[in-house]
C-alpha cells in the first residue's frame, strides 16, 4: 500500500478521495491554482502544492507541473480524479516515467479507449453491439456530409476524445451541418486540445445506461451492474441512479457480460465504465469507455456497499480484486443531483461568486460530495460542478423522495445553482414513474420552467410555511414590545385563531391558524384544507425550516423581506406576499405600478471572457442576431440582441474579462429599427 499519494485535481473530487486515504491511513498531497488557494480541498489534505495561475492548462493541465509537484511532495502515486489530465494517455506515461504509479489504467488502454473510433473497432471486434456510424476522422465538410447520407439523418457530431457532452452537436439535415461542425471541433479542441471529430446515427429517446468495471492486474474483470444516467442537459448529466428501472436481471447480465469482454480486449486494469445507448426495444450499443472515475460512482457504491476509490488504490498498488462476479450483490436504490453553479433562470448561464451562506442537508440516507463551504469562490476558470447529494432507499421511490427532502433542505447563497430545477425534474410525475430518457427536459420543461403547473398540494404547503413563519415573527415582535404597553384598562383578547390573506403570481390562499408556538401543535387551514402541523423545536435556521404536517417531515428554504417570503419547496421558487384580512380587502385601491425595462443596451448575462464581437458601430441589427460571444467555464455561448435596432456603441473587445450585468452594447434610442 502507498504511504502519500497526490491528487491531480481539484473540488468535490478531490476532496472524495482524500477522505478514503485518511480512511486508508495513506498521507494525501494535492495541487491547486492561484484561485484555489483558499479551497475546500487545499484545507483538507495534508499537504497542497502550487502549481501556477488560474487558467487550467497554465495548472492543472500541465503535466510537468504536476509530476514535479508529486515529486516535491514525496508521493509515490498519483490519483486523476476526473477531468483535466484523467483521460490523458501521455500524462499516465509521464507519471510511469518519474517513477510514480499511476492510479488508473495503462496507458496504452486509455489511448486505446479514449479514442472513440479505435474504441468503437474494439468493440466490434469483442462482439459488443455499436450504433452505426463513420468510421474515420472527419477531415472537413464535404467528407461530413457525405458520410452523414450514408448514415441518415439524424446524425450525432462527437469528439474523439474527452467527454462530459462537450463538443457533441445533432444535425438534422444538411443545412445545419457546416455550423455544427465548426463548433464541435471548436468546444473539442478547446476542452481536450483535440477538435477531431466523428458522425453516427442519432437514436430518438434512447436511455443512457452505463456499467461499472473493476479490473486487476491478474486477470480478474467484475462488473458492479448499471447506472441510468438518462436526465441529461446539453449532454451533460444532471440526475444519475442505480439500479435502471429500464434494465431486468437478464439484461443486466448481457451488458455485464459485453463490458466484461470488451474491458478484456482492451488489457484494461483499474476502475472503467463502459457507457451504453439503450433503446426503446431494450437493445443496447456500445457507445464509449470512460477511463477513469465517473462523477456518478457514488450510487454505484451506496448500492454496492464498495468504495471504488479504495478499490482503485489497491488495484494500483498490486493487490486482486477480494470479490469474484457472483459474490456481487446489489442492494436498494441510489440517487444523485449534480450541484451546479448555473442559473437555470438566465439559460444555466454559468454563475459565480462567494458562497454567503452554506448549509448540506444530513441523515442515514443522505450523502453530500462537496468542494465548497461557507467562503468558497467560483470562478469562471473551471467546471461548474461543485457538489452531488446522494441518496440510498430499498426501493426507488423511497430514494426519490429521500433526495427530494435532501434538496429541500440544501441551502447554497452567494449566487444562482441549479437546485431547485434538479428538484423539478425529481418531482415531475414521468420521472416518478421512470419513464426516462436523453431527450427528457427538453420534452417536460420550457428552459428551467416544468411546462405544467406545480402541484397545488405543494403550493398549499409553501403558503402554509411562510404564512406560519410571518405568524411566529410578528408575535415575537409583539411580545418584546409588551413590557412598553400601557397596563391601564383591559387586556384585548388575542385569542387562538389567526387569519391571513397570501397571494402569489396568480395563486391566492386563505389561511387559518389555529395554534400557539407554547405548544407547538397548530391546525393550519389553507383554502378549505385542513393540516395537522408539528414544530417539535420550530426548526427555522440558517433560513431553513422543518416542519411536521401530517406526520411527516417537509423542509422549506425561506427568506423574509417585510412582509415578503421567498420560498422553495419540491423544486418550486415562488415570492409570497402576505394580509391581514383588512390590508387584503384594502388592496383594491392600491394603484398598480407599470416597469419599462430599458431596451437601449445589451447587457452581459454572466461574467466570461469575450471571445468575438460579432457587430460594428452603426450597424444595423435584429432581435435575436447574436452580437457577442462569451466563454465561461471552457463553454461558449452567443449573447443575442434583445431588439430590432441600430448600435451606438461598443464596450467591449474579444480577450476582454466582463462581468455579469456589464453594459456591452448600446443601442441608438428611437433609431431606424
Amino acid at each position: 500500500m502507498f504511504k502519500k499519494v497526490l491528487i491531480a485535481n481539484r473540488g468535490e473530487i478531490a476532496v472524495r478521495v482524500i477522505r478514503t486515504l485518511k480512511r486508508l491511513g495513506i498521507a494525501s498531497a494535492v495541487v491547486y491554482s492561484d484561485a484555489d488557494r483558499r479551497s475546500l480541498h487545499v484545507q483538507y489534505a495534508d499537504e497542497a502544492v502550487c502549481i501556477g495561475p488560474a487558467p487550467a492548462r497554465e495548472s492543472y493541465l500541465n503535466i510537468d507541473k504536476v509530476i514535479q509537484a508529486a515529486l516535491f511532495a514525496g508521493c509515490e502515486a498519483v490519483h486523476p480524479g476526473y477531468g483535466f489530465l484523467s483521460e490523458n494517455a501521455g500524462f499516465a506515461d509521464a507519471v510511469s516515467a518519474a517513477g510514480l504509479t499511476f492510479i488508473g489504467p495503462p496507458a496504452g488502454a486509455i489511448a486505446m479507449m479514449g479514442d472513440k473510433i479505435a474504441a468503437k473497432e474494439l468493440a466490434v471486434s469483442a462482439g459488443v453491439p455499436v450504433i452505426p456510424g463513420y468510421d474515420r476522422a472527419i477531415k472537413d465538410l464535404d467528407e461530413a456530409l457525405a458520410a452523414a447520407a450514408g448514415i441518415g439523418y439524424p446524425v450525432l457530431l462527437k469528439p474523439a476524445a474527452g467527454g462530459g457532452g462537450k463538443g457533441m452537436r445533432i444535425v438534422s439535415g444538411p443545412g445545419e451541418m457546416e455550423a455544427a461542425l465548426s463548433v464541435s471541433r471548436k468546444e473539442a479542441g478547446k476542452s481536450f486540445g483535440e477538435s477531431t471529430v466523428f458522425l453516427e446515427r442519432y437514436i430518438e429517446k434512447p436511455r443512457h445506461v452505463e456499467i461499472q468495471i473493476l479490473a486487476d492486474a491478474h486477470g480478474h474483470i467484475v462488473h458492479l451492474g448499471e447506472r441510468e444516467c438518462s436526465i441529461q442537459r446539453r449532454y451533460q448529466k444532471v440526475i444519475e441512479e442505480s439500479p435502471s428501472p429500464a434494465v431486468s436481471e437478464a439484461l443486466r447480465r448481457r451488458m455485464g457480460e459485453a463490458a466484461r469482454s470488451l474491458a478484456k480486449k482492451a488489457g484494461y486494469i483499474n476502475a472503467g465504465t463502459l457507457e451504453f445507448i439503450l433503446d426503446a426495444g431494450g437493445d443496447f450499443y456500445f457507445l464509449e469507455m470512460n477511463t477513469r472515475l465517473q462523477v456518478e460512482h457514488p450510487v454505484t457504491e451506496l448500492v454496492n456497499g464498495i468504495d471504488l476509490v479504495e478499490m482503485q488504490v489497491r488495484i494500483a498498488s498490486g493487490e486482486a480484486l477480494p470479490f469474484k462476479q457472483e459474490e456481487v450483490r446489489m442492494q436498494g436504490w441510489a440517487m444523485e443531483a449534480r450541484i451546479c453553479a448555473e442559473d437555470p433562470a438566465r439559460g444555466f448561464m454559468p454563475s459565480t461568486g462567494m458562497v454567503t451562506r452554506y448549509a448540506e442537508p444530513r441523515g442515514k440516507k443522505i450523502r453530500v460530495d462537496s468542494g465548497v463551504d461557507t467562503g468558497s469562490h467560483i470562478s469562471i476558470y473551471y467546471d461548474s460542478m461543485m457538489a452531488k447529494v446522494i441518496c440510498h432507499g430499498q426501493d426507488r421511490e423511497e430514494a426519490r423522495t429521500a433526495l427530494i427532502e435532501a434538496l429541500n433542505g440544501y441551502h447554497i447563497e452567494g449566487f444562482a445553482t441549479n437546485v431547485d430545477f434538479v428538484n423539478s425534474v425529481l418531482c415531475h410525475p414521468e420521472f416518478a414513474q421512470g419513464h426516462l430518457h436523453t431527450g427528457f427536459i427538453d420534452a417536460h420543461f420550457d428552459g428551467s420552467t416544468p411546462k405544467r403547473r406545480p402541484e397545488p398540494e405543494h403550493l398549499n404547503l409553501m403558503a402554509l410555511a411562510a404564512t406560519l413563519i410571518y405568524h411566529v415573527r410578528n408575535v415575537a415582535v409583539r411580545e418584546s414590545l409588551r413590557p412598553m404597553v400601557s397596563r391601564i384598562g383591559r387586556q384585548k383578547d388575542r385569542g387562538q385563531i389567526h387569519s391571513y390573506r397570501v397571494r402569489s403570481l396568480d395563486d391566492a390562499f386563505r389561511i387559518e391558524l389555529n395554534g400557539s408556538l407554547e405548544d407547538r401543535h397548530w391546525e393550519i387551514t389553507v383554502n378549505e384544507k385542513t393540516y395537522l402541523v408539528k414544530t417539535p423545536e420550530f426548526q427555522f435556521y440558517r433560513r431553513r425550516l422543518a416542519l411536521e404536517i401530517d406526520g411527516q417531515i417537509h423542509r422549506f428554504r425561506l427568506r423574509a423581506e417585510q412582509s415578503f417570503f421567498f420560498a422553495s419547496f419540491n423544486g418550486i421558487t415562488r415570492l409570497f406576499e402576505m394580509y391581514n384580512p383588512r390590508e387584503w380587502d384594502l388592496i383594491r385601491y392600491m394603484p398598480k405600478r407599470s416597469e419599462k425595462i430599458a431596451d437601449d443596451a445589451l447587457v452581459c448575462p454572466m461574467p466570461g471572457l469575450v471571445v468575438d464581437v460579432r457587430a460594428a458601430k452603426g450597424d444595423r441589427v435584429f432581435r435575436g442576431q447574436t452580437l457577442v460571444v462569451l466563454e465561461s467555464m471552457k463553454m461558449e455561448s452567443g449573447v443575442a440582441s434583445p431588439i430590432d435596432g441600430v448600435i451606438a456603441e461598443i464596450l467591449v473587445e474579444a480577450g476582454q474579462a466582463v462581468e455579469a450585468q456589464q453594459v456591452m452594447i448600446r443601442f441608438q434610442k428611437n433609431g431606424p429599427a
